[in-house]
């Protein structure tokens, strides 16, 4: 049974949300700060993370990056913003996904249980590797060479989809119906994405592993 850490300060939200989650049979733990939030995922070391941004003390994007120093669990935030930058920087600093208030708590749920189900790879135990690139399908560690990529579970999913057809070249609405099977969002997530993991390759000294292939959409770097 999975356990998730379910963060928002608006008591009937986190109770609503809770019912929803529980209905659903994960396990929840619920903070109402920033700093109550970091503390307990560092106790309970949660499956997944549902994430108000807008949090008192500490906001979720805070807590988002200090999560991230030492996990990662997915992330899904919650924000009464629905401007296309907030979701861009929320995605870029780690999240895996974004849904804007008022949300339906069967959605949020759904989406729960979609990204968990993307990590139970059936290939656990099994490995890519093209040239320095390897991703390690059991432990999902990412590595060129002998340096660590540290990727969230999105990135590592969306690096993996490219790796295993690396001739093919994806369209945007392809890699979305891979990525998040079942879930509306904008294509523009993926280009956050991918902008996050050249940066992160960036960070090792290692080259840019996906090439854009313009009008057309993107694939892994020959």
């Amino acid at each position: 049974m999975a356990l998730i850490l379910l963060v928002d300060d608006d008591p009937h939200i986190a109770e609503v949300v809770e019912f929803s989650l529980k209905a659903a049979g994960f396990q929840v733990v619920v903070a109402g700060d920033g700093e109550v939030a970091l503390e307990l995922f560092k106790a309970q070391d949660p499956d997944l993370v549902i994430l108000d941004i807008g949090l008192p003390k500490q906001d979720g994007l805070w807590v988002c990056r200090q999560i991230r120093q030492i996990s990662r669990a997915p992330i899904i935030f919650l924000s009464a913003r629905d401007e296309e930058v907030d979701k861009v920087l929320g995605l870029t600093i780690g999240g895996d996904d974004y849904v804007t208030k008022p949300f339906s708590p069967r959605e949020l749920t759904a989406r729960a249980l979609a990204i968990l189900r993307r990590g139970q790879d059936p290939a656990a135990g099994q490995s890519l590797k093209i040239g320095d690139l390897k991703l390690d399908l059991e432990s999902y560690e990412t590595f060129w060479g002998t340096e660590k990529v540290e990727l969230t579970a999105t990135e590592f999913k969306l690096l993996k989809t490219l790796c295993q057809r690396p001739r093919k070249v994806f369209t945007r609405d392809e890699l979305l119906a891979l990525v998040y099977p079942g879930t509306a969002v904008s294509d523009r997530t993926i280009d956050s994405h991918i902008l996050h993991v050249r940066k992160k390759f960036q960070k090792v000294g290692a080259p840019d592993p996906i090439q854009t292939q313009h009008g057309l959409g993107y694939c892994l770097r020959p």
